[in-house]
């Protein structure tokens, strides 16, 4: 069993260099599909999100080619495949993108139904009302989500969202790009990943206006050209660094980041004592006094993203005082509590609230990354505690984060991923 082992306590200085952001990515590449022509799809994160969907176009039948780490071109036009495999899809929320991609494309999609974390009830009604508002007949049976435009090209429609929901908009956007006249999507989410995607089918060849605020135009065209794309930094990998440094204490300079994105982010630390700095696209971080408590609440951007809610709780657990966590997205984001537990902080959970009691310290045990953002929690705290942490289950944090072992490492970070017999890990767990 793979694992990080981190011994803690030492404070993080240095400089880190952010990748491109996940959620962005996840979306953009099925996007890919739309187009008739070659895509070069720039600051792409070496993740095992990206390596699944890559996998799964290469079954559809696109040609994949990884120019450099970060690079990929991908040429659609020989896809011959509308149906994506059911093992590759359950393991990956994101696939969802490809019924919006394939309906949109083709007329017609059969894909499964998404996988990914398990952070509750996470429905795709919207996605599919938005599908069916543009005529498509939509089908669930057998594992399997059908989706068919009986006229092979989808209709533009209005579409009302009645939930904000981030996935929803991206699925609907890229199902309405080649839609036949004009989609106007109200109640649209506004997050920055939701704003590049609408950029790169802009840049090639689409007409979206409004991404970025609650009312999205989608004017179908007949196609898409090819051309060169850059995604976006990830504002998560950036926000997870700077808690990082106001739990573990220190001074860092987190590189090839949008800072606006983290305004959110950046407000919250500032309440909790930690020094931050904004110079170009960087932002200097440093925290070496104490931290104070303050609540937080996670709401749709430009709230405080949800995302970043069990790494600012590994921050609130070491603050002075009392402090009130407030989940206003998922209803299954505390499966992490108990491993915080495991090392010493007092947190009470009530439904969607977690009172969180300051400690003076954490104290290093054995823990379980129960998924992507808990496990990137789990390192955090790990960073600040006293002795050693172990973290299993550590697939979850590689679907979202490239090489935190090594960038860490270069902080300062005494942190390693080692192979150890199971055998050993139930001993020390038990």
């Amino acid at each position: 069993m793979t694992k990080y082992v981190i011994s803690g306590g030492k404070p993080l200085h240095g400089e880190v260099e952010i990748s491109g952001a996940k959620n962005a990515a996840v979306a953009i590449l099925p996007a890919a599909l739309l187009v008739d022509g070659v895509c070069r799809i720039e600051n792409v994160p070496n993740i095992s999100d990206v390596t699944l969907i890559l996998g799964i176009m290469k079954d559809l039948g696109a040609h994949v080619r990884m120019i450099n780490r970060t690079t990929v071109e991908l040429d659609c036009s020989t896809v011959h495949k509308q149906n994506v495999p059911y093992e590759l899809a359950r393991q990956i929320r994101a696939s969802y993108y490809l019924i919006g991609s394939l309906l949109g494309r083709f007329g017609r999609a059969e894909v499964p139904p998404p996988g990914g974390c398990d952070l509750g009830v996470r429905p795709i009604d919207q996605h599919l009302k938005g599908f069916s508002a543009m005529g498509a007949e939509i089908q669930v049976e057998n594992g399997f989500i059908y989706a068919v435009a009986p006229k092979g090209r989808l209709q533009g429609a209005p579409v009302y969202l009645d939930v904000v929901s981030v996935g929803a908009t991206m699925n609907i956007m890229l199902a309405a790009a080649l839609a036949d006249g004009l989609t106007i999507l109200e109640n649209a989410a506004k997050e920055p990943h939701i704003v590049d995607l609408a950029n790169f089918l802009n840049s090639m060849g689409a007409d979206i206006m409004g991404a970025g605020t609650d009312v999205i135009k989608i004017r179908g065209v007949k196609k898409l050209h090819g051309g060169s794309y850059s995604i976006i930094p990830d504002q998560i990998e950036a926000g997870t660094y700077m808690t990082a440094v106001a739990a573990a204490g220190g001074e860092v300079r987190i590189n090839n980041i949008i800072p606006k994105h983290l305004d959110c982010i950046t407000a919250k630390l500032v309440e909790m004592g930690v020094e931050i700095e904004e110079d170009g696209d960087s932002l200097v971080v440093r925290r070496h006094g104490k931290l104070t408590r303050t609540n937080v609440k996670t709401m749709p951007y430009p709230g405080f993203p949800t995302d970043m809610q069990p790494q600012i709780a590994a921050v609130l657990c070491l603050a002075e005082g009392t402090s009130i966590l407030t989940e206003g997205i998922w209803d299954n984001r505390y499966r992490y509590v108990d491993e915080f537990r495991r090392m010493g902080a007092k947190i009470q959970v009530d439904g969607k609230v977690a009172v969180i009691e300051g400690v003076g310290h954490l104290t290093g045990a054995p823990v379980c990354a129960c998924d992507l953002r808990a496990g990137a929690a789990m390192i955090v705290a790990g960073l600040a505690a006293n002795g050693i942490t172990e973290i299993d289950q550590i697939h979850y944090v590689e679907r979202g984060y490239e090489n935190i072992v090594e960038k860490l490492s270069k902080l300062g970070a005494d942190i390693q991923e080692k192979n150890i017999p199971e055998e050993d890990w139930r001993t020390s767990a038990g």
